[in-house]
């Protein structure tokens, strides 16, 4: 069995969220990504997160749909993109 556990929390201590309430779904259905929104502080830490998620994709394709929508505005990432990227960590 292949199994990403050791590196999936490896992935929120590094976002700080270790301890965070868990959502239910990946993604919030009501919304929708688009380019609005403040820019992002720090773009490298949303580029380090979304690329971790892509890689762990591979055990977890349950966030693979959400993971292609952040990973879509890698570029020009916004609070939203961010609120979006977290929800995928919980």
């Amino acid at each position: 069995v292949l199994s990403q556990r050791k590196y999936a929390t490896e992935i929120l201590e590094g976002a700080h969220m270790a301890s965070c309430n868990s959502s239910r779904t990946p993604i919030d259905t009501e919304s929708k990504l688009g380019d609005d929104g403040d820019l992002i502080f720090d773009p490298t830490l949303y580029r380090s997160l979304a690329g971790s998620l892509q890689y762990l994709t591979f055990t977890r394709p349950e966030i693979s749909y959400a993971v292609q929508h952040v990973c879509l505005y890698m570029h020009d990432h916004r609070k939203p993109h961010f609120s979006a990227l977290k929800r995928i960590l919980r």
